[in-house]
């Protein structure tokens, strides 16, 4: 099971997608907000029993000053993905980026790309398919679907462009 968790409801737009891709793979989950700031003790509370509670990764979403994924990361042995998302008060998303990723030695936070929930929640998978036969078989078909779905586009654009780069 992971966690997914935000420091705010304006954070759902874009950690939503990690719930929906781990729905597709399959994988369960549970969803909530947890404030760094506004909610210290919730945080600390959801950090220290999420391993007790089954969790198997946290996906830690924030925007600003972007605390959250770090400090549960500092609060648990689980691993935590954090996401930096670009929010309202956000400078153009590096200050989320930058808090997110220069976590100090001892205290690591994987980190994807600005708004990347998405990609947090198939890492997550990918995670969980390293001991999960079954979830590993689910990604391995995103995969080829992925393929697929380039080999598509690759096929649309030879049919206007003749003189496109082919594998001989």
């Amino acid at each position: 099971m992971v966690g997914i968790i935000m420091g705010s409801d304006s954070d759902l737009p874009i950690m939503k997608q990690a719930a929906e891709i781990l729905d597709e793979f399959g994988v369960e989950y549970e969803l909530t907000i947890v404030s760094a700031h506004r909610t210290p003790e919730r945080m600390v509370e959801y950090a220290q029993s999420a391993r007790s509670r089954g969790l198997k990764i946290i996906i830690a979403g924030a925007g600003g000053a972007a605390h959250l994924p770090g400090m549960v990361a500092s609060l648990t042995s689980l691993p935590v993905i954090g996401v930096p998302i670009k929010s309202s008060n956000s400078i153009d998303g590096w200050d989320s980026i930058l808090s997110i990723l220069q976590m100090p030695n001892g205290i690591p936070v994987a980190t994807v790309a600005l708004n990347a929930a998405k990609n947090a929640g198939i890492m997550a998978a990918r995670m969980i398919g390293a001991f999960e036969d079954e979830i590993a078989k689910r990604v391995g078909i995103y995969q080829v679907n992925l393929k697929k779905a380039v080999e598509e586009k690759i096929d649309l654009v030879k049919k206007d462009f003749p003189n496109s780069f082919d594998k001989q």
